[in-house]
């Protein structure tokens, strides 16, 4: 077996130096950019009792000696949401976090097990409030890194355009053809739209599972271009931390943001209500039992924030290392790590 040349020999790391100064001085800027609006920054611990309730995103585990006291199960976080979540109903109103998070069985060149995210959270804000940061930072990291447009893979997105606001419905509706809420839980007539749109779904494919490969096939290919697009107002069935929106029950206060047909960014208008948490919780864990035998403990404590009582509020998690590929106009991950995970 061939052995593979490491990272930091002089002639492989240059090919990467002058997209490490620019990631830099990007990430320099997107800490102004919260400096200037009056967030704090805390840091919040990577260890936690639970990694995070996603049913399809896995977590390190690792076991803690405590003394006198048997070993306890921790996780590497795969996202500081609870703990920041927990500081918003102990009283901090505007906070941001920029940390190294972990998931297993991500590596692409857009995925790394060990990368960088940045949250933010805003007691009293909407969803609509986060979009406005985001064309805001956007921007910033972009005149930080020097550079007025955003590339991957031969694409080209301009930040300091408006930004394309588009529902899920409409992108389903202008792509597809289909009315995705009229089939929203229907697997056998989403079954056969994606057929008729020429995608071909896989036996025991869940209604979700088809949405996606609708959408990674056909839709997100095509987001992002000439300027960055939002993407809003999502199935509540797909944003588990979301509030409902009170004008439509059906959607979601979610919203995500693509760049160049590169997912960039994941956004809501949190869910407050504990006991309604708990369900989507217990629901998500079933799921994630059913499909790989195993499922992840509830953090307790996060829920009893939420009957403590957290303020109407809205978060975002932002990817750094995409950011930095958009700004360096890198098509791989590793060209815009320090030092990548061996």
């Amino acid at each position: 077996m061939s052995k593979k040349t490491p990272w930091w020999r002089g002639d492989m790391f240059a090919k990467r130096i002058e997209n490490l100064h620019r990631r830099d001085k990007m990430t320099r800027a997107v800490r102004q950019f919260f400096y200037e609006r009056d967030f704090a920054e805390p840091e919040t611990p990577a260890l936690q009792v639970s990694p995070g309730m996603e049913p399809h995103i896995m977590a390190f585990a690792t076991d803690i000696a405590e003394p006198g006291e048997a070993m306890r199960r921790f996780y590497l976080h795969t996202s500081p949401e609870f703990a920041m979540k927990k500081l918003l109903v102990a009283g901090l109103p505007r906070i941001f976090q920029i940390c190294h998070t972990y998931r297993n069985g991500e590596r692409s060149s857009t995925h790394h097990p060990e990368f960088s995210m940045i949250e933010w959270y805003r007691a009293g804000a909407t969803y609509e409030d986060l979009m406005e940061d985001c064309e805001g930072l956007l921007r910033a990291a972009a005149t930080g890194a020097g550079t007025k447009t955003l590339r991957y893979r031969g694409r080209a997105s301009d930040p300091f355009q408006p930004f394309t606001r588009l529902s899920v419905a409409e992108s389903f509706h202008e792509y597809c053809k289909i009315d995705i809420l009229a089939e929203v839980g229907n697997a056998e007539a989403l079954w056969q739209e994606a057929i008729r749109v020429g995608i071909a779904p896989h036996v025991g494919d869940s209604w979700e599972d088809i949405y996606f490969r609708i959408f990674q096939d056909i839709i997100e290919p095509k987001l992002g271009d000439g300027a960055p697009c939002i993407l809003y107002d999502y199935p509540i069935s797909m944003a588990a931390l979301s509030r409902p929106k009170a004008s439509d029950p059906r959607l979601a206060e979610r919203f995500e943001i693509y760049v160049c047909g590169l997912e960039l960014a994941n956004a809501f208008g949190e869910l407050t209500n504990a006991k309604e948490q708990r369900r989507r919780f217990e629901e998500d864990m079933a799921l994630k039992e059913k499909l790989y035998g195993f499922r992840y403990p509830i953090d307790e404590d996060f829920l009893a924030a939420l009957e403590e009582g957290m303020p109407e509020s809205s978060g975002i998690a932002l990817g750094m290392d995409r950011l930095a590929m958009l700004c360096c106009g890198a098509d791989h991950i590793d060209d815009v790590l320090w030092a990548p995970v061996a």
